[in-house]
């Protein structure tokens, strides 16, 4: 479990100082673009997160991140970052984050401990992929776990989206884009039963198709947003369920939603639509009927609990449905 940072000799103090050094650096201009000043906060904020609960006595200024759905949200709300893992195949408008003036402090599986102390941040953030790194980092500095149950994803999501919030008072936008978010989600929901659509969500890879269903990754399009499973016994395992394309010949879907893994890492091998064109597929109600839905890889696979991505992600599947 995180604690407070006893470094500081007293809240008041801290406040103090941290309120200084943001004037300081406000006077000075050091002309970073990796870690400007935060504004300082009121008090100290306590979070709860996926590993616990954490104290912080004012606005992080220097924030690490290891989790790409995390920094997504850092970057939908304006929230400056100074160390990232390394990055690759960065959507146009996170592609700064592969820069020099971001801090590469390792990658999503292994942080590079050294240099995150080096670094000396404020707050360290981790999430999914990085989850397992959190007793050790949390030696180094107070970190929080934004890792998102996929049991409960909505709730679980907003809870994190709040702590994002909260920590770097950003409540009212967090506020705003929340409740925005789950008033399109239930307008789609409200309309979706109508129209009897049995969905059946992939991923491709390699060659191999996967399966998944409600409480799975991508089981926002069951849980959430009230498309009817195409298919039942799907497990919630990440990897998904094999299946081959006599499966879904015989599932017979009307909408059948496909994430391209391989694209979504830049993997080279077989593009989705190539391993989906077969007589089998094409037979289905819906390749016959238009409604072979190709998702965005980036949102759904690399950054799935991003605030932007979920956005995203809810309006692909209430267009697929129009």
């Amino acid at each position: 479990m995180a604690t407070p940072d006893h470094r500081a000799t007293g809240r008041g103090l801290t406040a103090a100082l941290a309120a200084l050094a943001l004037l300081v650096l406000s006077a000075c201009g050091s002309g970073s673009d990796a870690a400007p000043a935060a504004p300082a906060s009121s008090g100290p904020v306590t979070v709860t997160h996926a590993q616990g609960t954490a104290t912080l006595q004012a606005t992080p200024v220097k924030v690490v991140v290891f989790d790409i759905g995390a920094l997504v949200t850092l970057d939908d709300l304006g929230v400056p970052v100074a160390g990232v893992p390394k990055l690759e195949g960065l959507p146009e408008r996170l592609a700064k984050y592969a820069g020099e003036q971001y801090t590469k402090v390792g990658t999503l599986f292994e942080p590079d401990y050294e240099k995150v102390n080096e670094l000396a941040p404020d707050l360290i953030i981790v999430g999914g992929r990085s989850a397992p790194a959190y007793a050790e980092l949390s030696k180094i500095a107070t970190t929080i776990d934004l890792s998102v149950d996929n049991a409960k994803f909505l709730t679980s999501l907003r809870e994190r989206v709040e702590a994002v919030g909260t920590v770097f008072g950003k409540q009212d936008e967090v506020r705003r884009r929340l409740d925005a978010l789950s008033a399109k989600i239930s307008e789609i929901a409200g309309r979706t039963p109508a129209q009897g659509k049995r969905g059946l969500i992939v991923l491709t890879t390699g060659g191999k198709i996967s399966a998944y269903g409600p409480g799975s990754r991508f089981g926002l399009i069951h849980d959430a947003l009230g498309v009817q499973p195409a298919a039942d016994g799907l497990g919630t395992d990440i990897h998904g369920n094999a299946v081959s394309p006599e499966f879904i010949a015989q599932t017979n879907p009307d909408v059948l939603y496909v994430v391209d893994r391989d694209s979504a890492i830049g993997e080279n091998g077989q593009a989705a639509r190539r391993v989906l064109d077969n007589a089998l597929v094409n037979g289905t109600n819906a390749a016959r009927n238009n409604r072979v839905v190709y998702l965005e890889p980036f949102p759904w696979y690399v950054a799935p609990t991003g605030l932007s991505s979920v956005e995203s992600m809810v309006a692909a599947i209430g267009d697929s449905l129009s």
